[in-house]
């Protein structure tokens, strides 16, 4: 049973990441205004990452002050009150800012809700697509309202593979990886959105994922999405996740075993 003061952020996050998605949308919609800088190879962030960022941690400060944020813009925040709250807010505020800055449609707005050292909700936002995607631990995955299932491939051959690579990931590992997945009669995607991705995952539209090194923000909800959307993920210390991220391979039941042999494959 969800607790009420669980219920109360649940609806909560529901609300502000629409939000959040159309501020965002804003921005996207004149994006010859916006400003640009590169934080590293490969790594953008615009003024619209950050400040959507902050009118999220804004809106979760005034409602929940006890509450900790970790966000990929501005780091970690503790809560303010005498005694912080267990509950941890992660929060991507543009996942595909690199597609967002191009002009491409598919990027997301992420949150997810942790509570000692277990991620008990996940929320993805396309507002281009007017898509939510939801999940609460032990409660199921659902995409507007609509109750999500991965997919019943039973092969690599009966769907795509998204892969995900970035700055961080191990030199040769998408080669490797690409090439594997080919060989074996598959067909790899990518979107440059993991947290969308992840979604696709859980709506049965991809049939796995795999990326070497992701950050919390960008992976935590997804993940927990494709679990309630009755896949299968790695599990992991979420502590150490928040701290330094995780590899992610996420799948139906089926073809885990193999998309994971595949990714270590790729990490030798």
């Amino acid at each position: 049973m969800v607790r009420l003061s669980e219920t109360q952020r649940y609806e909560f996050a529901t609300s502000i990441i629409i939000k959040a998605g159309e501020l965002a949308s804003s921005y996207f919609s004149d994006l010859s205004k916006l400003v640009i800088e590169k934080k590293g190879h490969q790594d953008l962030v615009s003024e619209a990452d950050k400040n959507v960022e902050i009118f999220i941690r804004d809106q979760i400060s005034a409602m929940f002050p006890n509450d900790n944020i970790i966000g990929e813009e501005g780091g970690a925040s503790p809560g303010t009150g005498a005694i912080n709250s267990s509950y941890i807010w992660v929060i991507d505020p543009i996942d595909g800012t690199a597609n967002f800055v191009s002009g491409i449609p598919a990027w997301t707005v992420v949150i997810a809700l942790v509570k000692d050292d277990v991620v008990i909700a996940g929320f993805i936002f396309d507002p281009l697509q007017n898509e939510l995607f939801t999940a609460t631990a032990g409660e199921g995955a659902f995409c507007n309202g609509v109750r999500l299932a991965v997919s019943n491939a039973q092969s690599l051959h009966d769907g795509s593979v998204a892969v995900g690579f970035s700055n961080r990931s191990k030199a040769g590992f998408i080669n490797k990886l690409v090439t594997q997945i080919v060989d074996d009669g598959g067909v790899f995607f990518r979107n440059a959105s993991g947290a969308m991705s992840l979604a696709y995952v859980a709506a049965g539209r991809l049939i796995g994922y795999s990326e070497d090194h992701m950050n919390a923000w960008d992976y935590l909800a997804g993940q927990l999405m494709v679990k309630e959307a009755g896949g299968a993920i790695e599990e992991q210390n979420i502590t150490s996740v928040l701290q330094q991220g995780g590899r992610v391979i996420a799948s139906n039941k089926p073809i885990f075993a193999s998309l994971k042999k595949m990714t270590e494959i790729a990490l030798k």
